[in-house]
């Protein structure tokens, strides 16, 4: 998996898990080995901009996924035979956000953090949780890929 990395914040982050558990959703999600994506770290300000200017909603949020490819949950993208690997998109985090979401639900900034890449990732492979039933397909599917590496879901 090729999963490109950018910490564009000042809060310190141990990246090397993070990494290890993108190549993991995409891998159980069964993406190609050359399947790329994005993860940027960014601040608030930033996040506001971003959460502004695409979801009309005022203030930060925790994560926000650009998909490039359309995808629907469990039939992920596939390359075109001889055709370029497929960029599943971006997907955008701001750590300050998540430190504050870990504190009020209780649970550790690693697993919090780990959770918004789990996330941000199935929302560009098509998952979404805007209807009940898919909120709570969405969320076990979560559970099930931290549980994989350690982590609980909050």
């Amino acid at each position: 998996m090729n999963v490109l990395f950018a910490d564009e914040q000042d809060e310190p982050i141990v990246t090397d898990e993070l990494l290890r558990l993108a190549e993991l959703v995409l891998e159980e999600e069964g993406l190609e080995s050359e399947t790329g994506v994005s993860l940027i770290l960014i601040d608030e300000a930033e996040m506001t901009l971003l959460n502004e200017a695409h979801m009309g909603k005022q203030g930060p949020t925790d994560v926000l996924s650009f998909p490039i490819e359309a995808s629907v949950p469990g039939s992920p993208p596939m390359r075109s035979p001889g055709g370029p690997p497929i960029e599943l998109g971006d997907i955008f985090i701001a750590p300050s956000v998540v430190r504050d979401n870990a504190e009020r639900h209780g649970v550790t900034f690693e697993d919090e953090l780990s959770l918004m890449v789990v996330h941000g990732l199935l929302h560009l492979l098509g998952w979404d949780h805007e209807v009940e039933d898919e909120a709570v397909r969405m969320e076990a599917r979560e559970t099930d890929l931290l549980a994989r590496i350690g982590r609980v879901r909050s």
